[in-house]
């Protein structure tokens, strides 16, 4: 028989040997950051058609409530605008393509913000599944809603140009890009909601709501803010979506040149918005708990 020290050697030796091919095993199966974002992305994509697929089975339905929606927004804020006269008040140029600047970013910075604040939080049964988490709920609700809107403004854009008028855009990717900024702030401003609404869901519902509506007015889409009086011009400026919808007819007319907004304001109070919702998000994230919502 071998010698008690000469055991313990051997178990040793043998014990080290498993803990190398363990943890040999598992650097082997460790994805790498490539694959990790390859993984995240793919993630993302299904999570967004399954958003997009989530008010109607069939995607083609769902686009074209969507374009109905927009055409009715366009055909009521046309009929107002004829009944009271004010469509001289417009700038130089074609009078709907004018309405549609409008209205077009208001629906992507309202539907977007709408989109974060209802997607899967991490008190969700969603949040089970091992891949998942909220980044990749929220990109997916974001994504989903702006593909959807880019998709209806391409739609309406392309109907009204072959059926009616040829459009003509001073600055298509300047325009494009006020679009994105639109859908970007109020991305924003739906992160912040969405780290408050564990802790108090139907305080944030109110305050979505109230905003929304709010910017029916406060978004400046009903009227020319170069025409805005000095003393009325602070109860719009503060909203970043006044800045981008004015800035954004300055792309698309040629006789245009906005005087009371900026490009910068909106990107900063959007990037300023954005990390404090996040900061608010892990914060939440790491708190939450699902019995928060049982009695509701």
């Amino acid at each position: 028989m071998l010698p008690v020290q000469e055991i313990g050697k051997n178990f040793v030796h043998i014990s080290e040997a498993n803990r190398q091919d363990w943890v040999m095993i598992q650097t082997m199966q460790k994805p790498s950051k490539i694959r990790s974002a390859l993984v995240m992305m793919d993630l993302i994509y299904h999570s967004a058609v399954r958003d997009i697929r989530k008010t109607h089975r069939n995607a083609m339905v769902g686009l074209i409530m969507s374009i109905v929606q927009t055409l009715v927004f366009i055909a009521a804020f046309y009929l107002m605008f004829s009944i009271i006269g004010a469509r001289g008040a417009s700038l130089r140029g074609d009078f709907l393509l004018y309405l549609m600047s409008g209205i077009f970013l208001f629906l992507t910075h309202t539907k977007a913000l709408s989109a974060v604040i209802k997607s899967e939080g991490p008190a969700s049964p969603m949040m089970q599944h091992a891949p998942l988490n909220t980044v990749i709920t929220i990109s997916a609700a974001a994504i989903s809603s702006l593909y959807i809107q880019i998709l209806t403004l391409v739609v309406v854009l392309f109907l009204y140009h072959v059926i009616f008028t040829p459009i003509v855009i001073n600055d298509p990717l300047g325009a494009i890009g006020m679009v994105l900024l639109s859908w970007f702030s109020g991305l924003a401003i739906g992160m912040m909601l969405l780290a408050v609404k564990p802790w108090a869901p139907d305080f944030v519902m109110l305050v979505s709501t109230i905003y929304s509506r709010a910017n029916m007015v406060a978004s400046g889409k009903m009227f020319v803010a170069n025409s805005l009086p000095a003393s009325l011009l602070p109860f719009f400026d503060w909203n970043p979506l006044f800045h981008t919808i004015d800035q954004a007819r300055g792309f698309v007319f040629l006789n245009y040149h906005p005087h009371n907004s900026s490009v910068i304001y909106p990107v900063l109070v959007s990037v300023a918005l954005i990390m404090i919702g996040m900061m608010g998000e892990f914060y939440t994230r790491r708190n939450v708990s699902a019995s928060w919502s049982a009695t509701r």
